[in-house]
């Protein structure tokens, strides 16, 4: 399996070369709260909970992998922008924070070539061990994946770029972490991040209100959680406070709908992920959720009102040392 890097032509939006499902963000955002949550959560936070990290509210399932990787689809051409305009090319050396399913390792690989590196950390051994044999499958020998926490892992050589996409919003001191990364990267290394903005509410017209609410029990999660709802937004304040330069940005974010759109299954997956989550802050019930039939019902619902969609947007974020 081998990683395409040309822009998807499925669907494209000629103005901008972008799939219908990820569009170019506007300037300004004409945004309404009734499309964030539509209701009031008292959610206490565990107490005791430990200070160095956010546990990973989707869980570690072979099925939460899956979705991973059907998250990668959505996010490839922005991370593909990002890591080109960042500078990632031919024989650079990349550590990827946070790996995962093993996606943006992956097509790092792809940008490095076969004089380059990446190598992959993840805290979860199930993650890694997949990693590992998506890596093998695609037959990709310049990619390993090793497990290991972000804030103390040390590598025994230098890296020309650190990357990552959606972790920052997991990491507690995002600065402290940047700072740490930066040190492990050579003189003009490249820091290259892409997170969601959950300070953003998912929208629709006209109104879905399954796709809302999916939108809104997710957001939920986030909030009770501890993860950080200004991931993307707050990366050029995280960037400065780890003594970083301001850094340059880019935006998307995915619109669409209609018959066969995939944010259906990926929203209902996501909901599916974080269920167990939801439950235990009292968010929402398997009962109430409906799950195994929620993406069907998401999508007939926004097909018979016509609904256009639009997920939250994605930052991409990238700055070099100097």
């Amino acid at each position: 399996m081998k990683h395409d890097l040309r822009p998807y032509n499925r669907g494209a939006n000629t103005a901008s070369g972008l799939p219908t499902w990820f569009g170019t963000c506007p300037g300004v955002f004409a945004l309404s709260s009734k499309a964030f949550l539509s209701y009031d959560l008292n959610i206490v936070r565990p107490a005791g909970a430990a200070s160095n990290s956010i546990a990973y509210p989707l869980g570690t399932t072979d099925r939460e992998r899956q979705r991973l990787v059907r998250q990668a689809e959505l996010l490839h051409d922005i991370t593909l922008d990002t890591f080109r305009a960042a500078g990632l090319g031919p024989g650079m050396r990349v550590l990827d924070i946070g790996s995962g399913a093993g996606d943006v390792a992956l097509l790092a690989a792809e940008l490095v070539g076969e004089g380059g590196s990446v190598l992959g950390i993840d805290r979860d051994a199930n993650n890694v061990a997949f990693a590992e044999r998506r890596a093998a499958d695609a037959g990709r020998s310049n990619v390993t994946f090793r497990q290991a926490e972000i804030d103390s892992f040390t590598g025994k050589n230098l890296f020309d770029a650190v990357v990552g996409r959606y972790i920052l919003l997991y990491v507690p001191d995002r600065a402290a972490a940047l700072r740490q990364l930066a040190g492990t990267l050579t003189r003009g290394g490249i820091l290259a991040f892409i997170e969601p903005d959950f300070s953003t509410p998912v929208r629709s017209f006209p109104e879905a209100p399954l796709f809302q609410q999916a939108g809104g029990w997710i957001y939920a999660v986030v909030e009770a959680s501890g993860m950080h709802r200004d991931s993307a937004m707050g990366l050029g304040k995280v960037f400065l406070d780890a003594g970083l330069p301001f850094p340059q940005l880019l935006c998307r974010t995915w619109i669409g709908g209609g018959p066969g759109h995939p944010v259906y299954e990926y929203a209902a997956e996501t909901v599916r992920s974080i269920l167990p989550s939801a439950e235990h802050y009292g968010i929402v019930t398997p009962e109430q959720a409906q799950i195994d039939t929620l993406a069907q019902r998401m999508e007939q619902e926004a097909v018979s009102r016509g609904s256009v969609l639009m997920g939250c947007p994605v930052i991409g974020a990238w700055a070099k040392l100097r």
